[in-house]
């Protein structure tokens, strides 16, 4: 990509504002790491006097905020995660935009917030993506991951909803989320933290959710493990989902993963999975399922596979799960077939190697 950034890129609505020289010459988009690259735009709006106002395409840089911003003190903050994929022919796919849309204006309704506007949200995104398509890399597994955030921006301190807000979209071209890769990943339950309880803000994704569950986090990889697996907060014993992604097991043939019911963040992946599952012929279950149930299935050695799945990892094998010292090893700590045959059917549809047949992308 040339230094220099012209846009031939027109929008009515939208205001774009190109840099005048690109940070891409000086990035390796073959190991990017995972969210600490940024490309050189970012979609911008702001809410006031009761509608969203000035959307634009800005340069990525710092923002500008008062020490009393709302968010800052009372965490009115949401966002979402989604990635972008270049296909050998240099289209850039987007995977199920609409949904993920769907998803953050429910995590506004959940913490007061204005909802954004489908058409407004997509011709950000196409805009956005467009303008930085150089930065989506070529790489198979690499993507160009994508952040829309929204946050209470009042000035004042006062436990209220907020009446003025920032919407963001950031992009970041990115690797494995896991240093494991498509290698199983390492889980533990933890008995002293729980994730969320009904009621709560479990269902949407919201900064404190993520903010309470870092300490767990941090003792599950002191003792050697990739992340917690969550069981809920009032018996401590059905499995919920993991830290970052929603969790699936194959028992006796059937595919297990517990239900929404308002604890649980309902995965895009994760729905995408089941509708594969169910054109595959395979039984899935949206059941409650106990730890105690999930070790006896692998004792009688009907357990045959368990998997995470999330935007970030796609499909992430577990290869051991430890709960009270009691631990579960599976397919000796290598993929199952099953979460590989998913993993292909994902990443051929996200690259445009499989036929998309749920118009599922969204080509820019």
């Amino acid at each position: 990509m040339p230094a220099n950034v012209t846009s031939d890129i027109q929008t009515d609505v939208i205001n774009v504002n190109p840099v005048e020289h690109s940070r891409l010459p000086g990035v390796d988009l073959n190991n990017p790491g995972f969210g600490r690259l940024f490309a050189d735009h970012m979609f911008s709006m702001e809410y006031k006097d009761g509608q969203w106002q000035n959307p634009a395409i800005v340069p990525f840089d710092k923002l500008e905020f008062m020490p009393s911003l709302t968010a800052l003190h009372y965490g009115q903050s949401i966002f979402e995660g989604m990635k972008a994929f270049r296909t050998d022919d240099g289209t850039i796919n987007i995977f199920r935009p609409e949904k993920h849309h769907e998803r953050l204006n429910k995590s506004c309704r959940r913490l007061c917030i204005p909802e954004i506007d489908q058409d407004l949200f997509m011709e950000a995104l196409q805009t956005l993506v467009k303008l930085d398509r150089d930065w989506v890399p070529e790489k198979k597994g690499n993507a160009l991951y994508i952040r829309p955030l929204v946050f209470g921006t009042d000035t004042h301190i006062s436990v209220s909803e907020a009446e003025t807000y920032r919407f963001l979209i950031m992009t970041s071209p990115v690797g494995a989320y896991y240093k494991e890769g498509i290698n199983p990943v390492r889980l533990m339950t933890s008995s002293n933290y729980v994730r969320s309880a009904q009621g709560g803000a479990g269902n949407v994704k919201t900064a404190g959710n993520y903010a309470a569950s870092l300490l767990p986090a941090k003792k599950a990889k002191e003792q050697g493990f990739t992340q917690v697996l969550w069981l809920d907060a009032k018996e401590h014993k059905y499995i919920e989902e993991v830290g970052t992604m929603n969790i699936f097991f194959k028992i006796d043939d059937r595919l297990i993963t517990p239900p929404l019911e308002g604890t649980i963040l309902g995965g895009i992946t994760r729905d995408s999975v089941i509708q594969l599952a169910l054109e595959w012929d395979v039984d899935v279950d949206e059941r409650h399922i106990t730890i105690d149930e999930l070790f006896e299935a692998s004792g009688k050695g009907s357990l045959q596979e368990a998997f995470g799945t999330g935007t970030a990892a796609v499909i992430s094998p577990v290869g051991r799960i430890n709960h009270n010292g009691s631990e579960i090893i599976l397919d000796e700590n290598q993929i199952g077939p099953f979460a590989q045959r998913l993993y292909n059917e994902l990443t051929g549809i996200q690259y445009g190697e499989v036929e998309d047949r749920h118009n599922w992308i969204y080509s820019v």
